[in-house]
């Protein structure tokens, strides 16, 4: 199983750090030139910002579920989702989420791969 440390030195795959409140904390240089956001304008950001709307209401009710419950149904396996980049984008990706209780809050790390080829409009 991967750990947040690993996902956040992850040099070849996009990744990023979310707090208990959804917030982007960190993302890697991979990230960014991926997904086409500046560093200092996606820290602070929700992570809706990077799902496309019409997944926000299962992302949050999935999120919520898991923070209500500590059990997980989404996470430590490949999951193929969507995902937006910073132009309106909507890719295909391959998601790959952890989560780690740190100071008691938990904390989520995901690598996001897009899938070549896959690449539409939203």
């Amino acid at each position: 199983m991967k750990t947040i440390a690993e996902i956040k030195n992850e040099k070849k795959l996009p990744a990023v750090v979310v707090d208990t409140l959804g917030t982007i904390t960190f993302a890697n240089s991979v990230f960014v030139k991926v997904f086409g956001w500046k560093i200092h304008d996606i820290i602070g950001k929700p992570l809706t910002t990077i799902i496309p709307k019409n997944l926000h209401d299962a992302h949050q009710l999935g999120f919520s579920r898991f923070l209500t419950t500590g059990t997980p149904t989404l996470l430590n396996e490949p999951l193929k989702l969507k995902a937006l980049l910073k132009d309106g984008t909507v890719i295909d990706a391959e998601h790959f989420i952890v989560a780690e209780k740190i100071n008691n809050e938990w904390t989520f790390a995901a690598t996001i791969k897009p899938i070549r080829n896959r690449i539409m409009s939203d």
